[in-house]
């Protein structure tokens, strides 16, 4: 018998009420997915029209304007502290997250210890934001032991950047845990048969397996610090002017430049306030779509 005529004798035998079952489920996803995407797209059709108007070269470089209520561009230094605060709390998460799902995945598996580990990640993924604020706004701001060396203490980037790595561990521990654990054993035994060690086969077998995964979650973390406002308030303040020095002094982010300018009475700064909502909606666009595109090469190099 051949493989069509094969094909057809099943779906012949398939009763017609599942078949209609089927077609119902198909329908009710897509019915989920467009009901779900559908204030989405129209939050951002709202924000494309209220921003594009304002943002161009000069609101993404120049200074913010000192005296709130004058018209004019300036997110500049939003922007650069936007990026300096993520990249440093991505550059704590991330790497620390992935060691934690490894560990979990690869080697606590049901341990005790492996157990807490998931409790404790649980427990942080459901603090507010403005809780974690406020813990590094007492345990780093406050404290004056940190006074030496390069960490000056007080408000600065580096303390926004550890609120906000705080909030991005627990997202990255379980997404990156799943993510590992959709990897096939399959592929942990032929590496083991092969002789490699349990090191050598998670750093050349599995990882690279789920990097896809791995990437997502990361994402997902990113897109959630980055507009972050809260716990921003109270670690690095605002200011108008660019700080490019991520551990001294007061520096601002363009979530906490939107909470600031959107409560003013006068038009200058809601438009900018718009402005710098769309540009940190197209900068989370940009970084997903580049992280996406790093992640197909490096595993279409793998493969």
């Amino acid at each position: 018998m051949s493989a069509i005529t094969a094909g057809t004798t099943l779906i012949s035998h398939v009763s017609r009420g599942r078949r209609l079952r089927d077609r119902a489920a198909t329908l009710g996803v897509w019915l989920s997915v467009v009901v779900a995407a559908t204030p989405l797209a129209f939050v951002i059709a709202y924000l494309i029209q209220k921003g594009a108007s304002v943002v161009d070269w000069d609101f993404l470089t120049k200074d913010i304007p000192i005296i709130s209520r004058l018209p004019g561009p300036g997110m500049g230094p939003a922007v650069l502290g936007t990026l300096m605060i993520t990249g440093a709390a991505t550059a704590m998460a991330v790497p620390l997250g992935v060691l934690a799902a490894v560990y979990l995945n690869e080697y606590g598996k049901k341990g005790r210890l492996a157990n807490f580990i998931r409790f404790l990640s649980d427990v942080m993924a459901g603090v507010p934001s403005v809780v974690m604020g406020l813990f590094i706004y007492t345990v780093w701001v406050l404290n004056k032991s940190f006074k030496v060396w390069v960490f000056h203490g007080g408000q600065s980037g580096f303390a926004g950047a550890l609120a906000l790595g705080c909030l991005m561990l627990p997202i990255v521990i379980r997404s990156a845990e799943t993510a590992l654990q959709l990897v096939p054993n399959e592929l942990r035994e032929a590496s083991a048969a092969l002789g490699a060690r349990t090191s050598r086969t998670i750093l050349t077998v599995v990882l690279p397996a789920g990097l896809s995964g791995l990437v997502s979650g990361a994402l997902l973390a990113v897109a959630r610090a980055a507009g972050e406002t809260a716990p921003l308030l109270f670690t690095i303040g605002t200011v108008n002017a660019a700080n490019s020095n991520l551990f001294d002094g007061t520096n601002t982010a363009l979530s906490t430049q939107i909470f600031k300018n959107a409560n003013q009475p006068f038009p200058a700064p809601i438009q900018r306030a718009w402005g710098a909502a769309l540009t940190l909606i197209l900068l989370v666009f940009f970084l997903t779509a580049l992280a996406r595109l790093v992640a197909r090469r490096f595993t279409l190099r793998q493969a």
